[in-house]
């Protein structure tokens, strides 16, 4: 059993990566024409072959569990071969009193060597840098973060095509996996035992749904707030007036 956090963490990442491929195969029928996303996790050559077999194609983040794909694309991009020259787009979004600015720099020049090393119909590689300065208080220091993916799509992808991709993966993971994991606290949970952590999902699963239902923008806001405004608050949620 584990029992550090890092066996926890390792035997999470085990458990998914066993239900990918099962989960994959149930959508097989879906995926012809369409683009497969994921987190460093999913970058696994085994996922791009199933991704391709079934017709569609995958973008996949690259990280250190990869590190022989990782320095190949990091190196790409700080000492570009000569001639070598980058399609590049760059979007600025100014809202919630930030104003982040993205740029992609994409390229296929690594597309048949990476496709030798087994990675199925590899056809760009992507340098996603985000910067974020805060507006409404500019003494908040500002985030700067710089990642890699690989795709299969081909390489006269529009740039801006990419960035967008990449774009609407973190608004998945955003949606989805952070209200789960950090404001439910689901990661930090050490109930592991018996039917608890199906019974807790079950619970995150109804809080989420009712808070989607009311449109609530802010899902830890409203958390606090139903905590501070005691039991009334939270069963006004629900519908319920006593």
């Amino acid at each position: 059993m584990a029992t550090t956090p890092e066996e926890r963490e390792q035997a999470k990442q085990e458990a998914e990566l066993s239900v990918a491929p099962r989960l994959l195969a149930q959508v097989a029928p879906l995926l012809p024409g369409r683009l497969v996303s994921g987190d460093a996790l999913y970058c696994q050559k085994a996922l791009s072959r199933q991704v391709r077999a079934a017709g569609g194609d995958y973008l996949f983040a690259i990280k250190g569990n990869q590190p022989n794909l990782l320095d190949d694309v990091t190196l790409l991009f700080r000492e570009p071969p000569p001639g070598e020259t980058f399609g590049y787009a760059r979007t600025l979004d100014t809202r919630r009193g930030r104003r982040e600015v993205r740029e992609i720099r994409a390229s296929g020049a690594l597309a048949s060597y990476l496709q030798v090393a087994g990675w199925p119909d590899a056809g760009l590689v992507l340098e996603v840098t985000a910067s974020v300065n805060w507006i409404r208080h500019p003494s908040q220091p500002a985030r700067h973060e710089v990642r890699y993916f690989l795709t299969s799509l081909p390489a006269d992808t529009r740039p801006v095509d990419t960035l967008r991709a990449v774009r609407l993966h973190w608004h998945i993971e955003n949606r989805l996996h952070w209200p789960r994991d950090l404001t439910l606290g689901e990661d930090a949970c050490q109930v592991r035992c018996g039917h608890g952590p199906q019974a807790l999902a079950g619970v995150r699963n109804a809080v989420l749904g009712v808070l989607h239902l009311h449109q609530v923008a802010n899902l830890a806001a409203t958390l606090r707030a139903t905590a501070w405004s005691g039991p009334q608050a939270a069963l006004r949620l629900l519908g319920l007036n006593l």
